[in-house]
């Protein structure tokens, strides 16, 4: 079975052989679903080791696509300096094939199901406020947090490509496990500290 965001990628990866793409492209060549493809492609690196420096401005640019998702946009936007960002060819090629990798395990839980949640004109709003909380989450400087909201949002991206309801509602639950665990974790830095003293005294 392969999926549209299968052959999204095999697209994307021979376009990238002619010439580097930048975020503008991806969204010309993938309409509708350049939302959720662009938004793989900004947090898929963030499941493997990378540069410094990009939390914010990747995953600032998936918080902007997926708040036009809140407010029901299905034509993707993003500010000209981000659209016309050109991947070097060399990092594209490392995450469209990291991409492609990931893409090989959906194919075999990801398939349009479930319907009346895929398909209610509601869900595409209430998955855009997911990815934009788990943006969020993403970008706040927690440490050695970032491929747990990452898992989060490529679940829900590939979901809504893929008219997957059931993927959807397990995103939600992601969604919701993920928030207790950042908020367990801001007890534990922001409020655990101040009770030590009285553990010791």
């Amino acid at each position: 079975m392969h999926l549209k965001f299968s052959q999204d990628i095999k697209l994307l990866l021979q376009r990238l052989a002619e010439k580097p793409l930048s975020l503008g492209d991806i969204l010309t060549e993938t309409s509708e679903r350049g939302f959720n493809l662009v938004i793989a492609l900004l947090v898929l690196p963030f499941l493997f080791p990378m540069p410094p420096g990009l939390t914010g401005p990747f995953g600032g640019a998936c918080l902007i696509l997926s708040m036009q998702m809140v407010l029901g946009r299905r034509s993707p936007w993003l500010p000209r300096k981000i659209a016309t960002y050109k991947f070097p060819r060399s990092f594209a090629n490392v995450i469209l094939q990291n991409l492609r990798r990931v893409t090989r395990i959906l194919e075999k839980i990801a398939r349009p199901r479930l319907s009346k949640i895929a398909d209610n004109p509601y869900t595409w709003r209430l998955n855009g406020l997911c990815i934009s909380w788990l943006s969020v989450l993403l970008i706040s400087p927690v440490p050695l947090t970032n491929p747990i909201p990452t898992i989060g949002i490529l679940l829900l991206a590939v979901a809504t490509i893929e008219s997957d309801g059931l993927l959807m509602c397990i995103g939600y639950v992601f969604t919701i496990l993920t928030t207790l665990l950042f908020a367990f974790i801001g007890y534990v830095f922001f409020i655990a500290p101040s009770l030590l003293p009285q553990f010791l005294s």
